[in-house]
C-alpha cells in the first residue's frame, strides 16, 4: 500500500488514501511485462525486475497529496513497487536533505521532486538517463544529467476575478506602480527570488532595482510563506492581486471552481518542478524507474488535469492554449545555482523588507 507521511510530522497517514482505493489499475506481473511496457514506454522490462528486487521506494516531493498520491498509486499498482511518499514544502524537504547529509549520511530518500533541484549540491544527485527525456523540452534535461523537467513552472501575476476586472489589470510591471488602491492588499510568496532575477535581466540591473522598490514603496506588498497558500488566498479574496506566483498553482485552483486566474507581462520566467534520484539511493533501479514513469506522457497528462504544465510537447496544457498565450511574452528560464540562489534571495528580503 502506498504510504504517506509529511516532511512536519514524519508520520501518520493521510485520510486521502481511503479515496485512493477506487483507483484500480493493470498490475504487472512477471511474463505480462513485456506486454505492459509497450502500452507503457516508461516501463523497461529489464530495469523493472531489478526495480521489483528492491521492494519499495522513497520518494521526497514537494507536490500536494491530492495530486501526488493518486500519481504514485499508478506506479504502484502497475509495478508492485511499495511507495513511501513524504510530502512538504520546497525549504523543509531541503533543509532535512541538507541536516542527514551532514550529520548522519542516511540515505532515506530515493527520489526528489522539487521546483528547487538545481539548488541541490551536485554531489547528492546521480547522474542518470531516462528514456523518456528524449520526449521534454531540451530545456527541461539538466546538462549534467542530475535533474529532468516533470512540470513547467511559469511565473505570472494573478487575479480574484471577483474582485479586480480584466480591464483593471495592469499591461506592464510599471503599471503596478499606478494601482494606489491595491497598496497592502497585494501578496508575494518569499522564496521568489528566480523571478526577481528574471526582472533584472529583463530590464537591467538598475532599471529592474528601482523598479521593484517602486512597487514595494506603492503598494507595500505582503510577503507570504507557500505558493500554493497563495494561490489558494488570491482564489478565496483574501488577496485580490498576487505580484507573481507559479502559474500552475493559480491554474490548480481555478480548477477547483475558485475564481482566480492569470495574466502574462513581460518577463515570464520559466523554471521547472523536477526529479532527481540521490546519488546514495538505497532503491537505485526503482528510483530510476520512477523517475523516467514522472517524465513519462501517462505521468504529465495526469499531473495536466490539476493545471500542471507539461515539459512534453505531446501533452496538452489543461485549459489547452496556456503555453501559446505565454510564448506571445518574453520567456526567460531562470535555473539557481546554491550559491546563486542565496544572493538572490539576500537580494529580494532586501528589496521586500517592510518599510
Amino acid at each position: 500500500m502506498l504510504r504517506v507521511r509529511t516532511a512536519g510530522s514524519f508520520a501518520g497517514a493521510v485520510g486521502l488514501l481511503g479515496l485512493l482505493s477506487s483507483l484500480t489499475f493493470a498490475p504487472v506481473h512477471g511474463q505480462g511485462a513485456q506486454s505492459a511496457a509497450s502500452d507503457r514506454p516508461w516501463l523497461d522490462p529489464g530495469l523493472l525486475k531489478a526495480a521489483q528486487a528492491e521492494g519499495s521506494l522513497t520518494v521526497y516531493s514537494s507536490t500536494n497529496e491530492q495530486e501526488g498520491l493518486p500519481l504514485w498509486k499508478i506506479f504502484e499498482d502497475v509495478t508492485g513497487i511499495k511507495v513511501n511518499y513524504i510530502r512538504g514544502a520546497d525549504g523543509p524537504l531541503m533543509g532535512r536533505i541538507a541536516m542527514e547529509y551532514r550529520t548522519s549520511g542516511q540515505n532515506t530518500w530515493d527520489i526528489l521532486q522539487t521546483t528547487t533541484l538545481n539548488k541541490v549540491p551536485a554531489e547528492l544527485l546521480a547522474t542518470f538517463d531516462p528514456s523518456e527525456a528524449k520526449d521534454i523540452l531540451p530545456e527541461a534535461r539538466d546538462p549534467g544529467r542530475r535533474w529532468y523537467g516533470v512540470y513547467a513552472n511559469y511565473n505570472t501575476p494573478s487575479f480574484n476575478t471577483q474582485h479586480v476586472k480584466p480591464s483593471e489589470l495592469p499591461q506592464s510591471y510599471e503599471e503596478f506602480v499606478t494601482r494606489k488602491e491595491w497598496a497592502g492588499k497585494i501578496a508575494i510568496d518569499r522564496s521568489d527570488n528566480e523571478w526577481l532575477k528574471g526582472i533584472l535581466i529583463h530590464y537591467g540591473e538598475e532599471k529592474g532595482t528601482k523598479l521593484i522598490k517602486d512597487i514595494v514603496a506603492s503598494l507595500n506588498p505582503v510577503v507570504v510563506d507557500g505558493h500554493l497558500a497563495l494561490a489558494r488566498s488570491v482564489g478565496s479574496g483574501e488577496y485580490p492581486v498576487a505580484l507573481n506566483n507559479y502559474l500552475m498553482l493559480t491554474m490548480n485552483v481555478k480548477l477547483a471552481g475558485n475564481p482566480t486566474d492569470f495574466w502574462a507581462l513581460d518577463p515570464v520566467v520559466l523554471l521547472f518542478g523536477q526529479v532527481g534520484v540521490n546519488v546514495k539511493a538505497s532503491h537505485p533501479n526503482a528510483a530510476r524507474l520512477g523517475a523516467n514513469f514522472m517524465i513519462s506522457k501517462e505521468s504529465q497528462q495526469f499531473l495536466s488535469k490539476f493545471g500542471r504544465i507539461p515539459t512534453r510537447p505531446d501533452v496538452t496544457s489543461n485549459p489547452p492554449g496556456i503555453v501559446d498565450t505565454l510564448k506571445k511574452k518574453k520567456i526567460i528560464t531562470v535555473l539557481l545555482t546554491p550559491d546563486e540562489e542565496k544572493q538572490w534571495q539576500k537580494t529580494f528580503d532586501t528589496l521586500f523588507k517592510p518599510r
